[in-house]
């Protein structure tokens, strides 16, 4: 069975990749199973200088998902350099470094960073964060996504990977912005933005207010979302939201994915990833296919679906 997928110009050997921020930087994984079984590992983003991160309760579970609002707590570019690149060049599967800037201008010192070093696949620019302050600003703006994408571009050869927000009405402009700036693939989506209260205390349960919504509460979202920008761009998909069970990243990949993240699913089975790879030759095999990219964007719907591709175009009044 061929399970290798590309994005652009990065190959990865399978489509079962893992969600930044939801596997740390592979050490806690490793005793658990081989990583080099994963297509590729994303690492927690890391920013220009350190950061402390939202104040406690940073996560909470909700209906069939969870909220959190970390809000980026790293430790900085140069630390993730010294001491966290050099344990996972040492995994021989693909490693995509997650940046996030304040400014377009430090996207780019931190591509610029990041390019010469050994070890590292791509680069995957979190847009999209929307746990800080203006962290959604980069994916909301046509133009500013270009830019920054560009910018990125133009400082290093890796190739890039554009994390875009659904807290949009339209995300096809984005999308399409992203990939008219040079973005080797989209990754779709991040978390929705959400809110949960204890009413007894009149108080948000979050430390900071508001958080970002994952699991499998957000599937038929994400799902929207990666339809939607596949039939309008020719750049390829990373599907994200609520991928738990092969079922899933094949609903994903049929809808226009090329190639899938698993996020909340690490904190409750840190398995769920590799237990994915073991079991998508089989659910390939039942479809009849021999290579995964077989099924990538076959998915049918009738014409009134595919006219109307905007939220809000099936709602009832």
């Amino acid at each position: 069975m061929d399970m290798s997928v590309r994005l652009g110009r990065l190959a990865l050997k399978n489509p079962i990749m893992v969600a930044s921020g939801t596997f740390g930087y592979a050490r806690e994984f490793e005793g658990i199973f081989d990583c080099s079984c994963l297509g590729a590992i994303i690492p927690k983003t890391v920013t220009r200088e350190a950061r402390p991160g939202n104040p406690p309760p940073r996560t909470v579970e909700t209906a069939a998902g969870m909220l959190n609002s970390i809000g980026l707590d790293n430790d900085g570019i140069e630390h993730f350099i010294d001491h966290y690149l050099p344990d996972l060049r040492r995994i021989p599967t693909a490693i995509i470094a997650n940046v996030a800037g304040r400014t377009w201008q430090e996207f780019v010192e931190l591509a610029e960073m990041l390019g010469p070093q050994p070890g590292l696949a791509a680069i995957e620019l979190n847009l999209s964060c929307p746990n800080v302050s203006h962290g959604v600003d980069f994916s909301i703006n046509p133009e500013l996504t270009a830019k920054v994408v560009r910018g990125v571009r133009n400082a290093c050869d890796l190739p890039i990977l554009a994390k875009l927000t659904p807290n949009i009405t339209d995300i096809v402009p984005i999308a399409q912005a992203a990939a008219d700036g040079g973005a080797d693939a989209l990754t779709l989506v991040n978390t929705f933005l959400g809110l949960a209260v204890n009413w007894r205390k009149r108080r948000a349960v979050l430390g900071g207010g508001m958080g970002g919504l994952s699991g499998p509460a957000i599937k038929p979202l994400a799902l929207r979302v990666v339809w939607q920008v596949a039939r309008a761009v020719t750049v390829p998909i990373v599907g994200v939201g609520g991928i738990a069970t092969a079922d899933d990243v094949l609903d994903f990949m049929v809808a226009g994915a090329t190639a899938v993240q698993v996020g909340t699913a690490n904190f409750y089975d840190p398995t769920a990833a590799a237990r994915l790879v073991q079991s998508l030759p089989a659910a390939l095999a039942d479809a009849g296919v021999s290579r995964v990219e077989e099924l990538i964007a076959t998915l049918s719907v009738n014409s009134t679906a595919a006219s109307e591709t905007r939220i809000g175009a099936h709602a009832e009044a």
